[in-house]
């Protein structure tokens, strides 16, 4: 039997944006959270802060190396392309000027 689920081997720019911003706003409540529990008291309390501070720790080194990997990813595919431009000049020249008539026949729409 086969997976019917589609394979997808990148996410897009969008979704990814999306996960940092989820990933930022859940970093900050963390934060709040941690800041109005030292109102708690006695060794639980101190305990939870402790935890707190650790997994906001390692969401933050997580975040880091997320966008690390996604700028790393895009200065591939920058490099990718300069170099195909490179060596290949007068077919981007022609990508390019069908992608600009798709253009302009959308826009004139």
């Amino acid at each position: 039997m086969q997976n019917s689920t589609p394979k997808t081997t990148a996410p897009t720019h969008t979704t990814q944006d999306q996960v940092i911003e989820q990933f930022q706003t859940l970093v900050r409540d963390t934060e709040t959270l941690l800041a109005q529990s030292a109102n708690l008291v006695g060794e639980q309390a101190e305990e939870l802060r402790l935890q707190m501070r650790e997994n906001l720790e390692r969401a933050r080194l997580s975040l880091h190396a997320a966008e690390e990997s996604v700028r790393e990813r895009g200065q591939a595919a920058m490099e990718a392309t300069e170099t195909y431009v490179q060596t290949h000049p007068w077919q981007a020249v022609g990508i390019a000027a069908g992608v600009g008539v798709l253009l302009g026949m959308l826009i004139r729409r």
